[in-house]
């Protein structure tokens, strides 16, 4: 993931209520969908997005009283923060087990090549 991706997944709507209201008690898609006011199957797919993209994580898998499997997601990020910079985007995620992720594009040099993460460095 890089600096355009990051800041496209904090930004945008439904996925940026999701991690919101996951950075506390982890949440099921169906309590996320009914108080964030999100379509069920959107609420899917945009977990979805942010389980791959290492944002929040399955924390737990409870059986429900008609005996189907719930899971229930809790944000990784503890804090976020997305930078503009002349013909620069930077993006540093502070994770809740203490590792930074930092993330940088530049404009100029995506006429080169593709901007590439500088990785993560651990607190």
């Amino acid at each position: 993931m890089h600096a355009l991706e990051t800041s496209r997944l904090l930004t945008e709507e439904y996925t940026a209520k999701i991690l919101l209201a996951t950075m506390g008690k982890p949440k099921s898609a169906f309590e996320l969908s009914n108080k964030l006011n999100i379509p069920i199957a959107a609420c899917y797919r945009k977990i979805r997005v942010l389980e791959q993209a290492g944002l929040i994580v399955c924390e737990e898998r409870k059986l429900t009283q008609q005996g189907k499997r719930m899971s229930f997601y809790r944000s990784r990020v503890l804090n976020a923060q997305i930078i503009f910079e002349k013909n620069k985007i930077r993006a540093r995620l502070q994770m809740i087990d203490g590792t930074v992720e930092d993330y940088n594009y530049d404009v100029e040099s995506s006429f080169v090549s593709d901007a590439m993460p500088i990785g993560v460095v651990r607190a």
